[in-house]
């Protein structure tokens, strides 16, 4: 069992920074991969960023890539993620998760916690 919570999400004007965190306990060894995935209601769910914990290889969603970094300690215990330049496609609850592998596009975690709110409006 893994244990998953999210903070650090806001209402932010578009160009502007967030940075979510996210702490992990229980089981987080056996997993291979530490990642975010966002959730808009009425739309599919999609991977933003994972971090494959055996080599360190990151994915990023293509939207994203420039604007966000994920990071994270080796014992999978803490993640973030840092927004810059947040856009109008950007808002979304965003959740963090656990899953075996880290690839590209990987939206299916096993474990994932409660999710944090990502709003972008002026």
């Amino acid at each position: 069992q893994v244990q998953l919570v999210e903070s650090g999400g806001d209402l932010v004007q578009p160009g502007e920074s967030l940075k979510l965190s996210c702490a992990a306990s229980g089981s987080t060894l056996r997993y291979y991969a530490i990642g975010w995935f966002r959730q808009v209601p009425g739309k599919e769910r999609e991977g933003v960023a994972c971090i494959r914990s055996t080599d360190g290889w990151k994915f990023y969603l293509d939207s994203v890539k420039g604007r966000f970094t994920i990071s994270g300690n080796d014992a999978k215990t803490s993640l973030f993620l840092q927004m810059n330049n947040l856009k109008p496609e950007d808002p979304a609850v965003y959740y963090c998760g656990v899953s075996l592998y880290c690839h590209e596009g990987l939206n299916e975690y096993d474990y994932w916690g409660q999710g944090t709110q990502v709003t972008v409006s002026s």
